[in-house]
């Protein structure tokens, strides 16, 4: 399990100042902290792509910005992402929440090199954005690791820390809800 308060004290010790992003189930916990902790605010949008935008504009402001999103939303905002973040070279770090990642055991993610059949994209039981969105951080130069519970925490401060001394995004998937 993923603690949404400890996620938040390793934020702070990043010295985040803002939440930039749009709320999901996965991310509630986090967000009901954000909206009363006054240290870290939380600014929603709506849409993905905006997200990108605004931490774009406050690490030119100065400040130390995360986007929060859920997979899906990444893979809309790709061209906010590219156009924006990347081609600014804008350290952020980014928690994208990884809808559809506890149907993916024992499946293959999608490699642009193979063809997949077009079934595999309708199945009911599989969301199919966990089926490309490993390939599509992968295909966009975004480095990721898996925040799947507390004893991953350290890897928000080594991500941060990564964005921060490579100047880019750097993504970390959010397997679970926060509780």
């Amino acid at each position: 399990m993923l603690s949404a308060r400890a996620v938040l004290e390793e934020l702070k010790a990043c010295r985040v100042t803002f939440c930039v992003g749009l709320a999901d189930t996965a991310l509630a916990a986090l967000t009901a902290l954000l909206e009363n902790d006054h240290s870290v605010r939380f600014v929603p949008v709506t849409r993905e792509g905006e997200a990108f935008a605004l931490a774009s504009g406050l690490w030119i402001g100065g400040q130390n910005a995360v986007i929060l999103v859920q997979n899906t939303g990444l893979l809309e905002s790709g061209d906010a992402l590219r156009g924006t973040a990347q081609r600014m070279r804008v350290p952020v770090l980014c928690l994208i929440t990884y809808r559809g990642s506890s149907k993916m055991h024992g499946k293959k993610a999608y490699t642009p090199s193979e063809p997949r059949n077009p079934d595999e994209f309708s199945q009911p039981d599989l969301d199919s954005a966990a089926l490309v969105t490993e390939p599509t951080l992968n295909a966009w130069g975004v480095p990721f690791e898996f925040l799947d519970s507390d004893a991953d925490l350290p890897k928000i401060r080594r991500s941060f820390s990564r964005a921060q001394r490579e100047f880019r995004p750097v993504a970390l998937l959010v397997t679970d809800n926060m509780s």
